[in-house]
C-alpha cells in the first residue's frame, strides 16, 4: 500500500547548485546542530545500492545513509558488510531509517506472515549497527471506526516494537496531516501529532516515536509549540519538504510536494527552530515526491537536494 505512487511533475527551478565542494560542506559542523543530514536515494530519484549510496554520501557531504537491510540479508557476506562498516566509520557516516518490512494495514494472514520474518530483519539491522525503522499511518479507514483502528494499530505495531526493542531498534510513526486523506474513507483516523501521541501511548513501548514531516506538520495546522512538547527521543526521523503554491492548507495532497525552500509555503524556519530547540539528534532528510527531481541524473539530483538542505539550515543560522 504505497501512498507515494501517484507523484506528478512539480518544479525545482528555484533550486540553485552550490559552488563549494559538497564533500567539505559539513567539515566544521555547527555544534548547535546535533542531527545528521541523511541520504535516502530512492526518495529523490537516485538509483543506487548500499555501497553506491555510501560513495555518494562521501562525495556530496551527506552524514547518514539508508541501511539497505534487505539487500544486506540477500547479498552480503560478513566480510563484505564489515568492509562497508569500516568505510562508514572512517568517514563518520551513520544510518538513516529503514521502512518497516511488515504490512500491518491489511488482513491478519498478511500481517502474521510478515511478522514472522521481522526478527531476522532486526537481527541483520543489529549486525549493521542500524537502529531506526519508520512507517506511516493511513488517515482513514473504510470499515474500522477510530477506536477499532486504534486497537488494531496498537496491537500490531506494539508487537513489532517489542521485537525491535530486543535488537536496539526504534520505531517511528508518521501521521499524515492532509485533509483529503482524512475524508478519503468512511471513518477518519490519526492525522495530527496529538492523535499520534495517543497511538504511541496505546502501544506502550519506550522505543516508539514520530517520523516528523514538515509537510504534514504544516497540513495539520501545527506550530513550533507543538514541536516543543516533544523530547529528542520522541522523534525517530525528520523529513523536510515544502508544499505547492496555489493551494490552501486544506487542499494540499500527499504525494505532491516540493523540496524545502522551493515555494516558501511551509514556515520551515519555525519548523527547524523547533527541532533545534529540543535538541533533536537523529537523521534529517528530504522527502519531496517530486517528479522533476526524479527525472534528473543521479549526480545532479544529489546536488540539488543538498542545496535545498543547505538553504533550509541557513534559515536558522546553520
Amino acid at each position: 500500500m504505497n501512498r507515494r505512487k501517484f507523484i506528478q511533475n512539480t518544479s525545482i527551478a528555484s533550486m540553485g547548485l552550490a559552488s563549494m565542494p559538497y564533500s567539505n560542506l559539513y567539515a566544521n559542523q555547527d555544534p548547535t546542530r546535533k542531527f545528521k543530514i541523511a541520504l535516502n536515494p530512492g526518495i529523490i530519484g537516485v538509483k543506487a545500492n548500499f555501497a553506491q549510496t555510501l560513495d555518494y554520501a562521501i562525495q556530496y557531504g551527506y552524514e547518514a545513509i539508508s541501511p539497505f537491510t534487505q539487500e544486506v540479508m540477500e547479498n552480503y557476506s560478513d566480510g563484505q558488510l564489515n568492509e562497508l562498516l569500516a568505510k562508514m566509520e572512517s568517514h563518520n557516516i551513520t544510518y538513516d531509517s529503514n521502512n518497516i518490512p511488515v504490512e500491518f494495514r491489511q488482513d491478519n494472514i498478511r500481517f502474521n506472515d510478515d511478522f514472522k520474518k521481522l526478527r531476522k530483519f532486526c537481527e541483520t539491522m543489529e549486525k549493521q549497527g542500524a537502529t531506526r525503522i519508520n512507517t506511516w499511518i493511513i488517515s482513514s479507514h473504510a470499515e474500522l471506526t477510530y477506536n477499532e483502528n486504534m486497537k488494531q494499530h496498537s496491537y500490531r505495531l506494539g508487537g513489532c516494537a517489542k521485537v525491535m526493542k530486543d535488537h536496539g531498534i526504534m520505531l517511528g510513526l508518521e501521521y499524515l496531516g492532509t485533509r483529503p486523506l482524512v475524508v478519503a474513507a468512511r471513518y477518519p483516523f490519526i492525522s495530527s501529532m496529538k492523535e499520534g501521541k495517543e497511538l504511541i501511548g496505546e502501544i506502550g513501548q519506550s522505543n516508539v516515536g514520530f517520523v516528523l514531516d514538515s509537510f504534514h506538520w504544516y497540513c495539520a495546522n501545527e506550530s513550533i509549540d507543538d514541536i516543543r512538547t516533544l523530547k529528542p527521543e520522541d522523534i525517530i526521523v525528520v523529513d523536510i519538504n515544502d508544499a505547492r503554491s496555489g493551494f490552501t492548507r486544506e487542499t494540499q495532497v500527499d504525494g505532491k510536494r516540493e523540496l524545502p525552500m522551493a515555494t516558501g509555503v511551509i514556515p520551515i524556519k519555525e519548523f527547524m527552530q523547533g527541532i533545534l530547540d529540543i535538541g533533536y539528534d537523529g537523521p534529517l532528510r528530504t522527502e519531496p515526491f517530486n517528479q522533476a527531481l526524479n527525472d534528473l541524473g543521479n549526480e545532479e539530483a544529489l546536488k540539488v537536494n543538498m542545496e535545498a538542505i543547505r538553504k533550509t539550515l541557513g534559515t536558522v543560522g546553520l
